[in-house]
């Protein structure tokens, strides 16, 4: 045993604030250079992915007309399909960032305003689900972190519910309190009550995964010392999960908040084709089954958008509401 390792290292030095603020501001970056990346590859994604699709995009724009080599070598120009798929990949790509999607092939509309025309009915449904799946997850996790006979039963609904599918779930929902009890219209979008059952159907299966990871991150701080603390200053239970373990068990919940949009958006689709709602999902549809490639491509790049975007929030708000994450140094200089 040498003289240098039985001296203790010295503690090490928390960084001066004007370097935190400079770490925290570089980590920010990083955040948004990723996720700029990430939408980068979701557009180059799409773009290649529907043009290997099996189909004729000529043929589909040609419709029931006759087809001749001028009408071809026309609708291939109008279209820009006489070029070079790299070019028109830069194309594409240099539109995008302007916003101009393009026009449909089937509507022969301007594709951004199409997508823009239905695009509050689908977002009011996500945030609608998105408040349930966090309404459920806080409630059930709070009233059964430490309980064994509540988490047991919280257990069973959670894996229920996480393994059900919306649609499923959404035909449920729709036979008891809509065709059973008539408390819910059926379809459509006309007031606050028609978005009650797809938005519960749409968040419940969320919220239980999320109720998952909150009640373990409630029961590890639970068990923290500052825990016994509090009770010994007379706060109750529920006092002492609501305002202190609850914030500190947040930072994984708020982690899994840009997947839990990204499933939320995508789940959306199809639950508004079961509740007869307006929205993306319908003109998503019939996209699809009409190949309508424009539009297809503009639904693909706006969900890797939002998922994008609300992915790089949450990694900012956790940089925000653990200082851990944005003091800790890189691996080379820790020993410095």
């Amino acid at each position: 045993m040498t003289l240098e390792s039985a001296v203790p290292a010295p503690p090490r030095r928390r960084p001066p604030p004007l370097t935190r603020h400079r770490v925290l501001v570089r980590r920010i970056l990083q955040r948004i250079g990723g996720g700029v990346l990430v939408l980068w590859a979701a557009v180059s994604l799409s773009f290649i992915s529907v043009y290997l699709a099996p189909g004729d995009i000529v043929s589909l724009l040609i419709g029931e007309q006759v087809r001749t080599p001028a009408i071809e070598a026309a609708i291939r120009a109008e279209w820009g399909l006489d070029k070079p798929l790299w070019l028109q990949y830069l194309h594409y790509l240099w539109r995008i960032m302007h916003g101009d999607f393009g026009r449909s092939y089937l509507l022969n509309v301007d594709v951004s305003a199409l997508v823009a025309s239905q695009l509050w009915p689908t977002l009011k449904l996500t945030g609608a689900a998105l408040g349930v799946s966090l309404v459920f997850a806080v409630t059930i996790s709070v009233l059964t972190a430490n309980r064994r006979t509540g988490r047991r039963v919280a257990g069973f609904i959670e894996l229920l519910l996480a393994s059900t599918p919306s649609f499923w779930l959404g035909i449920v929902l729709l036979f008891i309190f809509s065709f059973t009890l008539r408390w819910f219209p059926v379809a459509g979008d006309r007031n606050i009550a028609a978005l009650v059952l797809p938005a519960l159907s749409l968040g419940l299966a969320q919220g239980a995964v999320v109720a998952q990871v909150l009640r373990r991150g409630l029961e590890e701080a639970l068990a923290e010392p500052f825990t016994l603390t509090l009770r010994a200053w007379g706060l109750g239970s529920l006092t002492i999960r609501l305002r202190h373990a609850l914030r500190h068990a947040a930072l994984p919940a708020v982690t899994l908040t840009g997947w839990l949009v990204g499933g939320l958006l995508s789940g959306a689709v199809i639950t508004e084709q079961v509740f007869g709602r307006p929205g993306i999902g319908k003109i998503t549809v019939d996209a699809v089954l009409g190949k309508d490639l424009p539009v297809v491509l503009a639904v693909a790049i706006f969900s890797a958008l939002v998922y994008v975007v609300m992915s790089t929030l949450v990694d900012i708000l956790a940089l925000l509401i653990d200082p851990r994450l944005r003091d800790r140094q890189p691996a080379h200089k820790e020993g410095v």
